[in-house]
């Protein structure tokens, strides 16, 4: 069992199209975001929420590598910033098997998809606005010390997608 108590990230730099910093007080309830507007203002909103245990900003890939590999669908808290803060959650799905190799080794690594559910009348209209954030695949190697092996998915609403891979595993084409 995990608990979230704080997370703090910074985003910014040409990869990000509006730089942000957000910060969260799990337990206290509290979210802030800093952002930069278009026009070069910087704003900040405070929030007072009430967030569940089950918030996973930040340690998503650690509940992954927590995840058994048969399980079947698990439910968790996020929050993100739009720039205002709302709460969503996120479905994370055993998705199959796929085989790598390092150092002439092979190895099995578990695939999970992460769909991030919208909720409300907004999850109704997104996909029709083409707003439905891309779902999120991330390979996770099992055993007595699971590791993370590769993801494939967005780094923030509306971005492109990103292959984030260890330099040594050999994929089968």
């Amino acid at each position: 069992r995990f608990r979230l108590l704080t997370d703090h990230v910074i985003q910014r730099g040409p990869t990000f199209p509006r730089p942000m910093e957000v910060s969260i007080d799990a337990v206290g309830g509290r979210v802030s975001v800093r952002y930069r507007e278009n026009d070069g203002k910087e704003k900040t909103v405070e929030e007072q929420m009430s967030l569940p245990e089950d918030l996973a900003n930040g340690i998503v890939l650690t509940l992954l590598k927590n995840i058994a590999p048969d399980a079947g669908s698990t439910k968790v808290s996020m929050v993100v910033a739009t720039p205002k803060p709302r709460l969503v959650k996120l479905v994370i799905t055993p998705a199959g098997e796929a085989s790598f190799s390092a150092s002439g080794a092979p190895y099995k690594a578990v695939r999970f998809n992460v769909k991030v559910e919208l909720g409300g009348l907004l999850g109704l209209i997104a996909p029709v606005l083409g707003k439905q954030p891309h779902d999120t695949s991330v390979w996770v190697l099992g055993g007595e010390a699971p590791g993370f092996v590769r993801s494939e998915g967005p780094m923030y609403q509306g971005g492109p997608l990103w292959r984030i891979e260890l330099v040594s595993p050999l994929w089968p084409q």
